[in-house]
């Protein structure tokens, strides 16, 4: 082979080295990058690229080796071949021109440029790099073991399930929803889901100078007259006073008998659903998992003594994350609401 054809081949070998050298550094921070829950969002709808980039970035230890492998031998070969071009264009000096220029060439062209591209388009990267990565894998596996089970050894690393890394504090949440694009409503609403774990029921309930409800110690017709009269759906009952609760009445139970002659409060009664009492340190959070668990919409708050404080609605909660509802009253019943 003469030196034309000579150089010829050493120059697409050293083009093939740096082409092999970009994909390894534009792999790494591409699938690096990739948007983990927007794959996982991906993968459960049946889309294999990502469910593939997921596996890969479950093991990130292979993942490492197979790339640092990939990248440490076509960089190496590419010295290697740049030094040989060198030595046969400049002689003696050529080894030192090559190494200068290849460094340059490899900095500009095979670390920087691929890596702040595939920073930018880490998806597009990630989805095609993956398959490669994941054939190489394959063939190089017992190498990539290897490599792992020696540096686990020597720096005592810990390559369980990165399950836990995944998990969000409320902080990190809080950041990601003020980073994302989202319409200023729904980011709102979002954002006070997740301060409900600090806000107390005592913080949003109605205090009991303000509740309406059913006095059994009034006479029924006064009853009668409050229950036609309220726009309430559910009204303590009690007996005397507040901390006398007797229970919860539904209001539109009650049209059942509202139209009965002579109507006694033991007929009344029959229509009362035992009281619910929840502690005023409980966080929104908890209450609403509640309320759904006791299928409640209603309950009354006391302190650590058992003295009644006030009633808390799932409107009141609901109204911490969407907003105080604007609904006019008249037009639909409501729960408790503070007397006018």
């Amino acid at each position: 082979m003469d030196d034309g054809h000579s150089l010829g081949f050493l120059f697409g070998l050293l083009f093939l080295f740096l082409i092999g050298s970009a994909f390894f550094s534009a792999s790494e921070t591409g699938i690096m990058t990739s948007n983990r829950y927007r794959l996982k969002h991906q993968a459960k709808l049946g889309n294999k690229t990502s469910q593939r980039i997921l596996n890969l970035l479950q093991q990130p230890d292979r993942l490492i080796g197979v790339i640092l492998i990939g990248n440490n031998t076509v960089n190496n070969l590419a010295a290697v071949v740049a030094t040989l071009i060198g030595l046969k264009i400049f002689g003696d000096v050529g080894a030192s021109i090559a190494a200068g220029i290849l460094t340059f060439v490899m900095l500009v062209f095979c670390e920087v440029g691929p890596k702040t591209y595939a920073a930018s388009h880490p998806e597009r990267i990630s989805g095609f790099a993956s398959y490669i990565l994941v054939f190489l894998l394959k063939v190089i596996y017992p190498l990539v073991w290897l490599l792992n089970k020696i540096t686990n050894l020597l720096f005592q690393l810990n390559t369980q399930s990165s399950d836990k890394k995944d998990k969000l504090t409320r902080e990190e949440l809080h950041s990601i929803l003020h980073d994302v694009f989202l319409p200023t409503k729904h980011r709102n609403m979002l954002l006070s889901i997740l301060e409900l774990d600090n806000i107390t029921v005592n913080d949003i309930m109605i205090p009991r100078q303000e509740v309406v409800g059913i006095n059994l110690d009034d006479d029924i017709d006064d009853i009668i007259d409050i229950l036609r009269g309220t726009h309430h759906t559910r009204m303590p009952v009690y007996k005397g006073e507040l901390n006398n609760i007797v229970g919860i009445l539904h209001v539109r139970n009650a049209t059942r008998f509202l139209g009965q002659d002579n109507l006694t409060k033991s007929e009344m009664m029959q229509y009362i659903r035992e009281p619910y009492y929840v502690p005023e340190s409980t966080p929104l959070q908890a209450q609403l998992l509640q309320f759904q668990k006791q299928k409640r919409r209603l309950g009354l708050v006391v302190d650590e003594y058992g003295v009644v404080q006030g009633i808390v609605t799932l409107e009141d909660i609901l109204e911490e994350i969407v907003g105080e509802f604007t609904t006019n009253i008249s037009e639909n019943h409501q729960d408790i609401l503070p007397h006018s």
